[in-house]
């Protein structure tokens, strides 16, 4: 399971260190692809064969689901991870992410999450604002 936060530096050439903490059940090879919320989705490729598996799945009928599907698999991209544990973001994830040089790995089970450090932090506190409204949701539907 991938959960924890960790700060990185991106370095001039767009590459960042995986956290070591990540780096054995990500693997060799990953696929990144936008995310929600302005940041960047990581997933281990078995975890990617499954996303992409139900994003064909969805129904063709539907501009939503042709959307969506387009935004997930155009913007997807498989990755190596590098000897010292480093990707590469391609540029056009990483203007899309807004990534400057402090990012942010975030463990959310089955895919790392990217982000700015100043997206991240003013997300976090937005979400922590409305912990308790989200925690009653959570209960309604048996979660908590």
């Amino acid at each position: 399971m991938l959960i924890g936060e960790y700060t990185h530096n991106l370095d001039s050439k767009k590459r960042v260190s995986i956290p070591a903490k990540f780096r054995k059940e990500l693997g060799g090879k990953v696929v990144i692809t936008h995310g929600l919320d302005q940041c960047l989705w990581i997933y281990p490729i078995e975890e990617w064969a499954k996303v992409s598996e139900k994003l064909a799945g969805l129904s063709l009928g539907q501009a939503d689901t042709r959307g969506f599907s387009r935004f997930m698999l155009a913007g997807a991209i498989e990755v190596d991870i590098d000897t010292l544990g480093r990707i590469l973001i391609p540029e056009f994830l990483k203007s899309f992410a807004r990534l400057e040089s402090q990012i942010v790995f975030a463990g959310v089970h089955t895919r790392v999450e990217v982000w700015d450090e100043f997206k991240w932090k003013e997300y976090k506190e937005t979400i922590l604002g409305r912990a308790d409204k989200l925690a009653e949701k959570l209960g309604e539907i048996g979660v908590l």
